[in-house]
C-alpha cells in the first residue's frame, strides 16, 4: 500500500514537472531574430526605392507605402537597427543607415507631433549603435522642431493643428516623443526639453485618464489650458478605452520614470499597467482587442500592435516595480510569446514580408484593420531583445 501510494505521488509528481516545462514561456530569441532577418531581406528587395516607407498591405495583399511625412517613417530603420544589434551583420548596418537617413529632411518638420517616432526611433538606435556625430546633430535639430509645437499658455504639446472644429488637440500617443526631447535635454543642457516633457506628462496625466487610470484618446484645449473636450479618434467611443492609447500611455509613463525618477510616474504607469492586465475583456494570450470595450468582443479583432507596444513596455517597467515586477515580465513574456506563435507570427515569405499579422490602425475609419503594420514589427524587435537581455541578467539599453 505504502510503495503504491508513493508510486502515484512519485507519478503526480513527474506530472506536476511535465506540465510546468510544458507551460513554462521560454522564447528562442536567436530563432525569432533569424525568422525577422528572412522577412526583412524580402522587404529590402521589394523596397528599392528609398523615398517608400513599408507602413502595412491594401486589403488586395500589395503594399502599402507611404512617404517620409508620415508618422511611422521611422519604424521601419528602427527595425534595421534591431536586426544589426542582435546579428551585427553589417549588410543590416548598411540598410539601417541608408533608410534612417531616408528620413533625414523631416529633422526640419515642425507640422507634427511624431518626431520621437520618426527620428528617435531610426537615429536615436543608429546613434546608440554607432556613436555617429552626424545622428546626434540631425536628432538635436529634430528635438528644436518638435519644441516649438510646446506651447507653455497651454502646458501641453499641440498634436494636431486642428481636428473637429479645435485649435488645441492633444492625443494620449504624445507621450511617446517625451523620450526624444528628454535625450536632447541631456545632450544639449538645455532644460526647455525636459520642462516641456515634464509639463506636458503631468497635464495629461491630469487630463487625459478616468479614475480607472484608463485613457481619453484626444483631449481638446482651449486658451490657457482649459480642456474643452474629451474625444476618440480611433477608439469605440469617446468613452471607450482604444487599446493601443492605454499601450501608449503605458509605455510612455514608464519612460518618464526612468527619465526622471519621480515616482508619481512609476504609480501611474502601475496603474495602466493594472488595468490592462485586470482588465476583464483581455484575452487569455493578453493580446487585447483593438479596443477594450468594442462592441463585438469576442468576435472583434485583435491588435498586434497594441500587444507588442504592451509588452515592450511591461519588461523595463518589471525593473522599476518593487511589488510587481513578477507579473509584470511574467505578462510581457506571455504577450511575447503569443506574437511569436503561427496566430500572430506571419509564415515565412507571406505578408508582405512584414513579420507580424493582425494588427488595427484604425477600424473607426476601416483603415488597416487585421493587417500587418510596421511598427507593431518594430516594438516587437524591441520586445525579443528586451526579453533576451533581461534573461542574461543585463540591464536594458537607452540613450
Amino acid at each position: 500500500m505504502l510503495k503504491t501510494r508513493l508510486k502515484k505521488s512519485l507519478l503526480a509528481g513527474c506530472l506536476l514537472l511535465l506540465l510546468n516545462a510544458a507551460f513554462a514561456q521560454t522564447i528562442d530569441v536567436k530563432k525569432e531574430m533569424a525568422f525577422a532577418a528572412q522577412q526583412y531581406k524580402g522587404m529590402l528587395g521589394s523596397h528599392p526605392d528609398l523615398s517608400k516607407f513599408p507602413q502595412s498591405l491594401l486589403p488586395d495583399g500589395t503594399p502599402k507605402d507611404m512617404a517620409s511625412s508620415w508618422w511611422c517613417s521611422g519604424f521601419f530603420g528602427g527595425s534595421l537597427w534591431y536586426l544589426f544589434e542582435s546579428t551585427r551583420d553589417t549588410a543590416w548596418r548598411n540598410a539601417a543607415q541608408k533608410w534612417t537617413m531616408a528620413v533625414e529632411k523631416e529633422k526640419n518638420n515642425t507640422g507634427t507631433h511624431d518626431l520621437g517616432f520618426m527620428l528617435y526611433c531610426p537615429f536615436g538606435n543608429g546613434y546608440r549603435l554607432t556613436n555617429n556625430d552626424g545622428y546626434r546633430q540631425i536628432m538635436l535639430t529634430g528635438a528644436a522642431s518638435l519644441a516649438t509645437r510646446f506651447n507653455p499658455a497651454y502646458g501641453v504639446i499641440k498634436s494636431w493643428d486642428g481636428w473637429k472644429g479645435y485649435d488645441y488637440p492633444v492625443i494620449v500617443d504624445n507621450m511617446m516623443n517625451l523620450e526624444f526631447l528628454f535625450w536632447a535635454a541631456k545632450t544639449s543642457g538645455n532644460k526647455f526639453f525636459y520642462n516641456a516633457s515634464v509639463t506636458h506628462a503631468d497635464n495629461t496625466l491630469k487630463n487625459h485618464f478616468r479614475k480607472d487610470y484608463s485613457s481619453y484618446h484626444v483631449v481638446c484645449y482651449g486658451e490657457a489650458g482649459k480642456v474643452l473636450a474629451r474625444k476618440t479618434h480611433q477608439g469605440f467611443s469617446d468613452s471607450s478605452a482604444w487599446s493601443r492609447g492605454q499601450a501608449w500611455g503605458l509605455y510612455g509613463y514608464t519612460v518618464m520614470y526612468r527619465e526622471t525618477k519621480q515616482k508619481k510616474y512609476l504609480e501611474q504607469a502601475e496603474h495602466i499597467a493594472q488595468f490592462i492586465l485586470n482588465h476583464p475583456n483581455l484575452p487569455k494570450d493578453k493580446i487585447p482587442y483593438w479596443d477594450f470595450n468594442a462592441p463585438g468582443i469576442p468576435a472583434e479583432e485583435r491588435d498586434a500592435s497594441a500587444g507588442a507596444v504592451i509588452s515592450s513596455a511591461l519588461f523595463e517597467l518589471s525593473q522599476y516595480s518593487r511589488t510587481n515586477r513578477k507579473q509584470y515580465f511574467t505578462a510581457a513574456t506571455t504577450i511575447l510569446s503569443s506574437l511569436a506563435s503561427p496566430a500572430y507570427k506571419a509564415a515565412l515569405g507571406s505578408n508582405g514580408h512584414f513579420i507580424l499579422k493582425h494588427s488595427v490602425g484604425s477600424k473607426p475609419h476601416a483603415s488597416e484593420v487585421d493587417t500587418p503594420l510596421v511598427y507593431a514589427d518594430y516594438y516587437y524587435l524591441e520586445a525579443l531583445l528586451r526579453y533576451d537581455r533581461l534573461g542574461k541578467k543585463q540591464p536594458l539599453k537607452f540613450l
